[in-house]
C-alpha cells in the first residue's frame, strides 16, 4: 500500500509535470505560424460546472473530462470513508 508521504511527493511531480507540459505547449504554439489554438477551462462551485472554451468541440470534452473527474472523486470518497 502506498503510504500518504509517497501519494504527496507523487501529486506535487504531478502538478510540476502538468506546468512544464503547459509552458512547452504554449511556446510551440506561439512558435508555429498560422496554427490554430483552442483552449478552455472548468471551474467547479460546488454541485455546479461552470464550462468554457473557444469552441463547442472544446467545451464537450472538457465537460466529459470533469464528469469523469467527478464520478473518481466520488468512488474515492465513498471508498476512504469510515
Amino acid at each position: 500500500m502506498v503510504s500518504w508521504g509517497e501519494l504527496v511527493v507523487i501529486g506535487v511531480a504531478l502538478v510540476f509535470i502538468g506546468m512544464l507540459l503547459i509552458f512547452v505547449g504554449t511556446f510551440f504554439a506561439a512558435t508555429e505560424k498560422g496554427g490554430k489554438v483552442e483552449g478552455g477551462g472548468v471551474l467547479v462551485i460546488g454541485p455546479i460546472p461552470i464550462i468554457f472554451g473557444t469552441s463547442p468541440w472544446i467545451a464537450l470534452l472538457l465537460a466529459l473530462i470533469a464528469l469523469a473527474i467527478m464520478v473518481i472523486a466520488f468512488l474515492l470518497s465513498s471508498r476512504l470513508s469510515p
